[in-house]
């Protein structure tokens, strides 16, 4: 145990970050094609030690340490990867090198290096696997992206109600070709289709003679091959799950979703809802190319300028008011901020809601009338607050009021924006996700701008 403390202690810092005198090593030993030291430095590395470390490298460096490693290569680390990386890898890798690597993964891994690829590089990688790797992966890639199908793990243990325990123990134990981890074992009939499931705790508890049907659990929450992983992690939160089956429309056991699986799906959809809020590719990596990366986040930076030119617009149609009092071009901005990052509080809990189906068409009214009320409330509050301060800043007790209604109307409105404009997205069938940010934006900053323009424009001249 020490021996491994001792050996984290020289890879990581307390932060857990690479300390950068381990990658500089390892960077001098790829430069000097050192294949002892490089082996020495990084081959008893962790899958998920050895990933992190190959997406700090430069993509040549990428390759050279696999190569040199050899068979000293843990193919798991390959499953760790962001998708940029992989996709960067596997482009130029050998398809004998990568085929030799799937066929020491479990499918779900197995299936994420294979998915995004073209199909010509794919069929070139699968012809080198055997036959039956081939069709139980090819069946796997045919499920739809993002599915059970895609996630789950063919490697299941099955038996037959009949068995005993004791026959079931001897074939695991004589079996060549288990899961690398179990928890438990399911029982079905001999056309596949699920019983039940025995937990290997219960199994080890009893006796060699009883009937595998005897201790069989028969309360499963089987999951459809073709549900959504989204609605697969909220039924592993919703019924605390530590496995589930997956079943195709027959009700046949063709697969296994663990935790670990369902724990990468709910961060890969956190990191999704985050990027796509900000208008950036949910397929964003640090390790993106400029050019790649440019092009991807121009057409949302186009459409937020078009936004942009409108609030101006806005202002434009009040020149001569600003012109004649130029405090309102000090305190305009204050009111659109306010409302701007009021909205998105709002949009960004409606958003993780629709996600999470915590909203939708039975509490919508209700939660509508919340975000109103504390729109109105916080409006109230912090019409007060500028009121003051606008009073003591430039000594007009009138340019205070019409700051304080103007806020008070731009938070009610950002509270409404940010909840019914996510709402009518999905119910229009698009995802709130993408486009909610710039839409909610520009109703804060038009309203905002109008509001307090507009108030001045009729009370003080």
């Amino acid at each position: 145990m020490d021996t491994v403390l001792d050996e984290q202690n020289l890879v990581r810092n307390e932060e857990g970050d690479f300390r950068s005198e381990f990658l500089h090593a390892v960077e001098a030993a790829l430069e000097a094609e050192d294949i002892a030291e490089v082996r020495s430095l990084t081959g008893d590395l962790h899958e998920g030690d050895l990933a992190d470390l190959l997406e700090l490298l430069k993509p040549e460096e990428r390759d050279q340490l696999i190569t040199q490693l050899g068979h000293e290569f843990n193919p798991a680390a390959l499953s760790e990867l962001d998708e940029g990386v992989r996709d960067q890898l596997l482009a130029t890798l050998p398809a004998e090198v990568v085929a030799d690597a799937l066929q020491q993964l479990d499918t779900d891994d197995a299936v994420y290096l294979l998915e995004d690829l073209a199909e010509e590089d794919r069929n070139a990688i699968l012809d080198q696997l055997p036959r039956l790797d081939q069709l139980t992966l090819k069946k796997s890639l045919e499920y739809p992206e993002d599915s059970a199908g895609r996630i789950m793990r063919t490697e299941v243990i099955s038996v037959p109600p009949f068995w005993s325990v004791g026959q079931t123990i001897d074939f695991m134990r004589e079996s060549e070709d288990l899961p690398d981890r179990f928890d438990e074992i399911f029982v079905v009939d001999p056309a596949f289709h699920l019983i039940g499931s025995v937990a290997l705790n219960r199994l080890l508890r009893s006796k060699r003679h009883v009937n595998i049907e005897d201790i069989t659990d028969h309360d499963l929450r089987p999951i459809q091959a073709e549900s959504d992983q989204e609605d697969v992690a909220r039924e592993f939160e919703r019924y605390n799950l530590s496995s589930a089956p997956v079943v195709d429309q027959d009700n046949r056991l063709i697969g296994v979703i663990t935790a670990d699986d369902v724990v990468e799906v709910v961060q890969e959809e956190a990191e999704e809802d985050i990027l796509r809020l900000a208008g950036v590719s949910s397929n964003t990596g640090m390790s993106d190319s400029v050019w790649g990366t440019t092009r991807q986040r121009f057409a949302w930076l186009l459409v937020n300028l078009a936004t942009a030119i409108l609030a101006s617009y806005v202002i434009s149609l009040f020149d001569a008011t600003i012109e004649q009092m130029v405090a309102l071009a000090v305190l305009m901005p204050i009111v659109a901020s306010m409302g701007g990052n009021a909205g998105t509080q709002t949009m960004t809990v409606a958003v993780r809601a629709l996600a999470t189906r915590d909203l939708g068409r039975v509490n919508a009214f209700r939660v509508i009338g919340r975000e109103t009320a504390v729109g109105l409330l916080n409006g109230l509050l912090f019409a007060i607050l500028m009121a003051l301060v606008t009073y003591f800043w430039f000594g007009r007790t009138d340019l205070g009021v019409i700051i304080a209604l103007a806020m008070i109307v731009n938070l009610v409105v950002a509270g409404l924006a940010g909840i019914l404009v996510p709402l009518g997205l999905n119910e229009l069938g698009v995802d709130p996700a993408i486009t909610s940010g710039v839409f909610v934006t520009t109703v804060t900053d038009v309203v905002g701008f109008f509001a307090f323009l507009g108030l001045a424009a009729l009370w003080l001249l």
